[in-house]
């Protein structure tokens, strides 16, 4: 069988799709033999020429416009053209984005519907238009894969799409993520970052959905027993500016007289990663939505307690190893990050839930699932 995978992100992988794609194209590589794989790449001018592919991996890479010009022609022309071009069996596109038309079967990865379910992303005419577009695709794809039981009863309820046509493959976290530490290391990653030597985590993004403000009132709390001992660290990129997506976190925190108690770490190398979730007494993540959510997958890998919310696919993700909170109730929130500090015995118990419940999930798991998935419809071209 021959693959051709849209490699869209493939260089971007601190994305959520670049780190699926390459994941996914690795395991693939790795564990099957009679697989044929073709990367498909845009490369606009004034980006990246090396991709990091491995040997055995076949590299078409088309030349396109930047911008959302050039992705839209991309995912709609240049990559159904080269998939008939070099005589794919079926394609995958691992993002919402596949093309309208292509002459082979298209499996589509469609991890979340949040552009499409939150508002302040729906705000634009470009966003709705898009919308339009990767809504109607992904109807008309042969097969749409999700990462998530949550995010597969929204594409059957607000796609449209028949159950039967939608399949759940859980993602997982890297073998990286491990409780072993490797002591100089680790402190030489904390001394980079200047984090403190006792914190409560944030990693992830900032958008409205992420629910960081919440987070940051149930701070308030945390705040007034143990703030001095164990700031909250935000890691991840800081937003440039406030607006409808990213709101005003430097005011809020002002307001809320949390300057003392809060950090901004800020973008996190992918291999430092796992050392600031080991140097971490928790990790808060209590997003609206998610598709997956990887973050507290990782910090359960790397035996760190996880404060969460029972929103869209979390619950999923972290099992009876975590807490799965109401994502507005801040009381709520911050009296289980006190818990998971002040009580020993909560925090090893959770520990050892959160390592048993993160090896149920393997991108092993995931590559082998996907490709019973390119079984179905491979030949039918």
């Amino acid at each position: 069988m021959h693959v051709a995978i849209n490699a869209y992100f493939w260089n971007r992988p601190n994305s959520g799709s670049g780190q699926y794609t390459r994941q996914l194209v690795y395991h693939l590589n790795r564990l099957v033999s009679d697989l044929d794989i073709t990367l498909v790449v845009p490369q606009v001018a004034e980006g990246p020429t090396e991709f990091d592919v491995p040997p055995s991996v076949n590299l078409q890479i088309v030349p396109t416009r930047s911008g959302h010009v050039g992705k839209v022609y991309f995912e709609q022309v240049a990559f159904p053209r080269v998939c008939k071009i070099i005589g794919a069996d079926i394609s995958h596109v691992p993002y919402w984005g596949s093309p309208l038309r292509s002459s082979i079967p298209v499996v589509v990865t469609v991890h979340d519907l949040t552009t499409m379910l939150v508002r302040e992303y729906r705000r634009s005419i470009k966003a709705r238009l898009y919308n339009a577009l990767v809504s109607t695709t992904a109807r008309g794809a042969d097969h749409v894969i999700t990462d998530s039981q949550a995010s597969k009863r929204d594409i059957i309820t607000h796609l449209m799409i028949d159950e039967s046509d939608v399949t759940t493959i859980y993602l997982a976290a890297d073998k990286s993520y491990n409780p072993q530490s490797d002591f100089l290391m680790d402190m030489a990653v904390h001394k980079k970052y200047n984090l403190p030597d006792s914190y409560v985590l944030y990693l992830g993004g900032y958008e409205i959905h992420k629910n960081v403000m919440t987070l940051l009132g149930a701070y308030t709390y945390v705040a007034r027993a143990l703030g001095e001992d164990y700031p909250l660290v935000l890691a991840g990129k800081r937003p440039e500016k406030a607006s409808s997506r990213f709101p005003d976190y430097e005011f809020y925190i002002k307001d809320l007289s949390l300057e003392s108690f809060v950090r901004w770490a800020g973008y996190i190398e992918e291999e430092d990663k796992p050392a600031v979730y080991r140097g971490a007494s928790a990790f808060a993540f209590v997003s609206r939505h998610e598709g997956f959510g990887l973050p507290p997958l990782e910090a359960l890998a790397c035996g760190i307690p996880v404060i969460s919310s029972k929103s869209s696919s979390l619950i999923e993700v972290i099992g009876d190893a975590g807490f799965a909170l109401n994502p507005d109730d801040e009381r709520q929130i911050g009296g289980a990050i006190i818990s998971t500090i002040v009580q020993e015995d909560l925090a090893a118990d959770m520990k050892e839930k959160g390592l048993k419940q993160a090896a149920k999930f393997s991108w092993e798991k995931t590559a082998t699932e996907t490709l019973l998935v390119y079984d179905r419809f491979s030949g039918k071209a």
